[in-house]
């Protein structure tokens, strides 16, 4: 009786335990690991994109804009200014 009693309560006992501490700690673990991992997996990815996108259209659109504007803008206005200035000297030489 007592003998049977104690497999019984052994087999109960490491039973529960296995499933308990096995089934709890592979669960967590794998469960901990597999989000986190996901989790940084998915926002590191989103966020290196995103940050590599906006960056990349910032600098573009920058570039563009600002190159585009104050190149424009700087050539058309010392391109006008030299001619002007060129324009002068040749009238000043002709009259001259």
């Amino acid at each position: 009786w007592v003998g049977g009693w104690m497999d019984r309560w052994m087999d109960g006992w490491v039973d529960g335990w296995m499933d308990g501490w096995m089934g709890g700690w592979m669960g967590g673990w794998m469960g901990g690991w597999m989000s986190g991992w996901m989790d940084g997996w998915m926002i590191g990815w989103m966020d290196g994109w995103m940050d590599g996108w906006i960056d990349g259209w910032m600098d573009g659109w920058m570039d563009g804009w600002l190159g585009g504007w104050i190149g424009g803008w700087m050539g058309g206005h010392i391109g006008g200014w030299m001619d002007r200035w060129i324009n002068t000297i040749k009238k000043q030489e002709k009259r001259n």
